[in-house]
């Protein structure tokens, strides 16, 4: 179900801008010697202006991550006990050696992302709404075994069937309006987690729980 889900929102791209690294499959090779049962999901790195982004990112990122096979540690267990451990900031917990971080946990890897973007520029009739994240999975050793880069953006399109060239500035200074009230990231946001673990070069290959996982469905 949660496959199907991912799938239909990544076939509604229409009004969707998206770049992401392409690196040949055969990178992949260094996941697979790893054969990761486990990951671990820290905190996320924020170089936007947005201050509440990881705490949004965060809960996106475990349903894709189990959906294709893997363990996750939940989230905001982690983030728990990586606070108790005197790990505030998500700076310290790239700074801290991986076979540590991963020991707390006892995770086979560690997934870290850099959010470079998660803003909203406006203009007098429009707004666009960006997100940029640099993703990494580490093992135990420190190793890179995987990494992607997602780039998307979107500007509400309105679609006027009439009104002619008054009702279109009316109805884009509506929509531009209601985007500044309240920009909603989240579907940028799962829709660049689905493609970069599901889709294209960056995909992860099946976890050892995909066939369990699958038939619970």
């Amino acid at each position: 179900m949660i496959r199907g889900t991912a799938i239909a929102l990544l076939a509604a791209c229409s009004m969707l801008s998206a770049c992401a690294t392409q690196i040949p499959k055969a990178q992949l090779s260094a996941f697979k010697a790893a054969k990761p049962h486990s990951i671990l999901v820290v905190p996320a790195v924020n170089r936007s202006l947005f201050v509440a982004a990881p705490n949004y990112l965060l809960s996106s990122l475990t349903i894709p991550l189990a959906d294709k096979g893997y363990y996750v540690f939940p989230v905001n267990t982690v983030k728990m006990v990586l606070e108790q451990e005197g790990l505030y900031e998500p700076e310290k917990m790239a700074e801290l050696a991986p076979d540590r971080l991963a020991a707390m946990f006892g995770a086979d890897c560690i997934l870290y992302v850099q959010i470079n973007r998660w803003d909203t520029q406006y203009w007098v009739l429009g707004a666009a709404v960006t997100v940029d994240m640099d993703y990494r999975i580490v093992d135990k050793s420190g190793q890179e075994i995987w990494k992607a880069s997602k780039r998307m953006s979107y500007t509400p399109q309105n679609n006027v069937s009439a009104g002619g060239v008054l009702g279109t500035l009316i109805a884009s200074a509506v929509s531009a309006a209601m985007t500044r009230a309240a920009p909603d990231y989240m579907p940028l946001v799962n829709q660049a987690n689905a493609q970069v673990f599901y889709l294209g070069p960056t995909a992860l290959p099946p976890g050892p729980y995909a066939q369990a996982t699958s038939a619970t469905r």
